[in-house]
């Protein structure tokens, strides 16, 4: 098994986590977004990721994309560590609140977005700042409301789901542009959970081959 992905991606860190939780052996192949104009816009890459995005997973004879569908996937293959609950209204509040992130927070603000922004609309540092916070906010306040109705000690009770998956990479993301993260103690209190388990430490971008 391979992944390609990128050390700050948040859509390959989720699925670095669900390897982990999961003891799933995969070879991390970097797709460096930056460095060479983005390598995942080279045609070898492209071949295998028409999107020419990450992460990109091979299994044998599977090629995916889509962090999520590669999670379900990882899933129904490796059911012994499972990230979603048995119950199918549990299963499928998991998934909403999951969608919540990947779906509807994190397409506005990853790479490709905020370099269009400062690219062809030519929008200042300030103002790319701006729309980075107007949409974590957003996100994040729906969200802080939803898990005080659900969570535990991570977003669904006190088991792992998908849901934190989708979470830690966000809120990640959300600290490195400095977003005042003092409005949500509860997406605090799970953030602080799921990163004291080793599964979640050894994802850590920071904890990448190709972290620089």
């Amino acid at each position: 098994m391979k992944l390609y992905g990128y050390w700050r991606s948040s859509a390959a860190y989720r699925v670095r986590i669900a390897l982990n939780l999961k003891n799933i052996q995969c070879e991390l192949i970097s797709v460096h977004l930056v460095k060479n104009g983005g390598e995942q816009h080279a045609e070898e890459y492209k071949a295998l990721n028409p999107h020419e995005l990450v992460p990109t997973l091979i299994d044998s004879d599977i090629v995916l994309n889509q962090s999520l569908a590669i999670l379900e996937y990882l899933e129904e293959k490796h059911s012994e560590t499972p990230l979603l609950p048995s119950n199918l209204q549990d299963k499928a509040a998991v998934r909403a609140l999951a969608y919540d992130i990947a779906c509807e927070v994190h397409p506005l603000n990853n790479l490709r977005v905020l370099q269009y922004l400062s690219g062809q609309l030519a929008v200042t540092d300030e103002q790319k700042t701006q729309w980075y916070h107007h949409w974590i906010k957003i996100g994040f306040d729906g969200l802080e409301k939803k898990l005080s109705k659900t969570a535990g000690k991570y977003c669904f009770g006190d088991t792992v789901t998908i849901a934190d998956l989708c979470l830690i990479p966000q809120v990640y993301n959300a600290h490195r542009f400095n977003v005042d993260m003092s409005s949500y103690p509860i997406i605090n209190r799970i953030v602080e959970n799921c990163n004291s388990l080793d599964a979640f430490i050894a994802a850590l971008p920071e904890n990448q081959a190709d972290a620089n």
